[in-house]
């Protein structure tokens, strides 16, 4: 229990510090080594001995995210990124059809798709959410995927009845899940007042967002991790499992957030 709450402490602590230093180059490096840990061990649960997904995530951080930040602007990537975003939407809410399959199919082809444009896209738009949006709002965003998965565990386990999803993660509940969703959309005023960035409307309903998207994303994860046969993604955080285990609610929502944003500024 204690290594687990120190490593926890110390993952929470570091994204928290990178986060609100606001510096561009500090979260670009890390999520960059994260976004690596996870297709390593990503790569692991589906079988893929290929170099090809590394040197595509290399790529994709680059060019969508360093780039724009070293220009300051998005200029002449604006299609570019929409289009990425379309994609890596699409792919996820494929894999969101595939919960309700026995097995997620992993041929060949759709190995390299998933480690494209679930994981590899999952991190650039992370990256592009701070670059583009603020280091704060993204912090906010970290902050509602815990308080949803804190409050969907506590509420699930004591007023828990009806399964989730049993067959892929047994211990989720459907009240579980409404609990998450709510504390998350209460938390989210309380962020709305200390980053001063969005307004509690926008806030409130970034919260929705995240926590039913960051919860596919947990699910999704948990199938993986079913068909592989494992329990952990990895073993980088003792008591926690990998960087997967601890990213793949974020990594599965960044998108979705990115979407919601990009239209917020839009009509605003």
């Amino acid at each position: 229990m204690l290594l687990r709450s120190l490593s926890g402490l110390l993952y929470v602590g570091l994204l928290i510090v990178i986060l609100s230093l606001n510096s561009p180059h500090g979260f670009i490096i890390v999520f960059f080594i994260f976004g690596l840990i996870a297709l390593v061990e990503f790569n692991k649960l589906i079988q893929l001995k290929s170099s090809i997904p590394y040197f595509i995530f290399i790529v994709l951080y680059v060019v969508f995210g360093y780039w724009q930040m070293a220009l300051k602007s998005d200029t002449g990537l604006i299609e570019a990124t929409q289009i990425l975003m379309v994609l890596t939407i699409f792919v996820n809410l494929f894999l969101t059809k595939d919960l309700f399959s026995k097995k997620i199919p992993l041929f060949a082809t759709k190995r390299y798709i998933i480690t494209t444009f679930y994981l590899s896209s999952g991190f650039v738009f992370l990256a592009l959410i701070a670059i583009m949006f603020g280091a704060k709002l993204l912090l906010g965003a970290f902050v509602l995927v815990w308080v949803n998965d804190s409050f969907a565990y506590l509420v699930g386990k004591n007023f828990g009845k009806q399964k989730l999803f049993e067959k892929i993660s047994p211990k989720k509940t459907v009240e579980g899940f409404l609990g998450g969703i709510f504390f998350a959309c209460i938390a989210s005023y309380f962020i709305a007042y200390i980053t001063n960035t969005l307004n509690s409307t926008y806030w409130l309903l970034l919260g929705i967002v995240v926590a039913v998207f960051g919860t596919l994303g947990d699910l999704i994860e948990s199938k993986f991790k079913r068909q592989a046969n494992v329990k952990d993604s990895g073993s980088i955080m003792p008591g926690h499992g990998g960087i997967l285990d601890r990213l793949d609610s974020i990594i599965f929502a960044a998108p979705f957030i990115y979407l919601f944003l990009r239209i917020f500024h839009y009509v605003s």
